[in-house]
């Protein structure tokens, strides 16, 4: 018995010294690029974007187009589109997947606090009802960011443009 227990010890302290021995091997070269940044970083707002917001402008700056049924080296450029319940974006991609310009809409999203202020301080005792934010993305220029609400105040009702600064159009 004790003879089988030193066995069992000596057993157990030997394999797991098996288990550190690690081979060293070379991995193959990795490249990371990060393709539409440039729309991401235009797109982006100071102050937190809606969820919905987010999920779909990352989700359209993530997809490889070069990967897709779609794709064929002929074509210029390839419009994909996005949906969500709460939204839309409309991307077009050039053959070397980076994205050349976007449309983009969101219904019912929490609007920006400089907005909210903008829209409280012009229209005192109104209630924001329904709300529409639109980004127009071009490659070389700033984009377009508009926000249209609905407003109603007892029978009355109001619609309002502002853009992402809180100035009203």
């Amino acid at each position: 018995m004790k003879k089988s227990l030193l066995f069992l010890l000596a057993m157990g302290l030997t394999f797991p010294s098996f288990g550190q021995i690690t081979k060293t091997e070379e991995l193959a070269e990795v490249v990371v690029r990060a393709v539409n940044y440039k729309y991401l970083n235009n797109v982006e707002t100071a102050e937190v974007a809606s969820v919905p917001v987010q999920l779909l402008e990352r989700k359209a700056a993530a997809y490889d187009i070069k990967n897709s049924d779609i794709y064929m080296d002929e074509y210029d450029y390839y419009e994909v589109a996005f949906y969500i319940p709460e939204g839309m974006v409309l991307a077009a991609y050039d053959k070397d997947g980076k994205i050349i310009r976007t449309a983009e809409k969101f219904k019912d999203i929490s609007l920006p606090q400089n907005v909210r202020e903008a829209v409280v301080k012009r229209f005192p005792g109104w209630t924001i009802t329904k709300d529409i934010y639109m980004v127009r993305y071009v490659d070389d220029r700033s984009p377009v960011k508009q926000y249209k609400i609905k407003l109603v105040n007892g029978d009355e009702a109001i619609r309002v443009k502002l853009d992402a600064d809180g100035n009203f159009l």
